[in-house]
């Protein structure tokens, strides 16, 4: 903390009052400057931010529908609007960091100030809940196998010897390595989305396991080229995280901010913008 210099003209016949005041205008000045280092903490009533007036979100590109970058560059998508709604209840610019999966689910991004919250598209599992605290659920996901367009390959047992693509630090990967050798596969482990899908693309696997959505967005932008072999419904979940036991304010906001947005019907449009019609309830 430093200190301003002050200029302070006292009664010198009343010593006594002199030293009196001089302790308080310390105590004062001490006082503001601690006041205005805590406002750069804490923003929305109580809720601790990294950095002042943002909100501070990590996620990991490309994964589409929930977060890619448009053709000018700027990071859209299904979570970025989720928690777009989360900036704007609290009064804050949304600000969004692009960075390694391992870092999110690990959450050490979390714990070392790199953000306020991670949505990116990430699944709530006990071991996760370990190391950071999750919202309300806000979207069911499943698995998917995705192979070319003409393969005959159905199902995980029709792969067997062959080589399949998933995604590092995913569900997706740990269900496939549940079958890993059952099913004698060859997984081929990528560090992110885009490099899985190319590897199918270019033939280097015969098939790739990640989200079905994810997957159902690729084919819209690849139409005739891929197909949806098979889907694993694994129960899996979507939450936001935040750093474990240490925010619970915007923990709070997070969920209030979901239960209104599904009441209000905010939920059901942005669902209908990126991902497509709701399934019945």
């Amino acid at each position: 903390m430093r200190w301003k210099r002050t200029d302070i003209t006292v009664n010198i016949y009343n010593p006594g009052r002199t030293a009196g005041l001089v302790v308080t205008i310390a105590a004062l000045v001490l006082s503001a400057g601690c006041a205005k280092k805590d406002e750069s903490e804490v923003q929305a009533g109580g809720v601790k931010l990294v950095k002042a007036g943002t909100l501070t979100v990590c996620t990991h590109l490309p994964y589409p529908p929930f977060q890619s970058k448009d053709a000018s560059g700027k990071v859209v998508g299904f979570d970025v609007d989720v928690m777009e709604l989360v900036a704007k209840e609290l009064g804050v610019e949304q600000a969004i960091v692009d960075t390694p999966f391992e870092g999110i689910k690990s959450g050490q991004d979390l714990n070392t100030g790199k953000c306020d919250a991670a949505a990116a598209g990430m699944t709530i599992t006990e071991e996760r809940q370990k190391v950071m605290d999750f919202s309300d659920p806000y979207f069911d996901a499943t698995q998917a196998m995705l192979v070319k367009t003409g393969k005959p390959y159905k199902s995980l047992d029709d792969l067997r010897g062959m080589k399949v693509a998933v995604q590092a630090a995913t569900t997706g990967r740990d269900y496939a390595r549940r079958f890993e050798k059952e099913k004698a596969l060859q997984l081929v482990e990528f560090e992110d989305l885009a490099a899985e899908q190319q590897a199918l693309a270019n033939g280097q696997v015969e098939a790739a396991i990640n989200d079905l959505p994810v997957w159902a967005e690729y084919i819209k932008e690849n139409p005739g080229g891929f197909e949806v072999a098979a889907e694993f419904d694994t129960g899996e979940q979507y939450g936001i995280s935040v750093r474990k036991d240490s925010n619970p304010e915007l923990l709070k906001k997070i969920n209030e901010m979901l239960a209104k947005a599904k009441q209000d019907g905010t939920y059901d449009t942005l669902y209908e913008k990126w991902i497509g019609k709701r399934p019945s309830a």
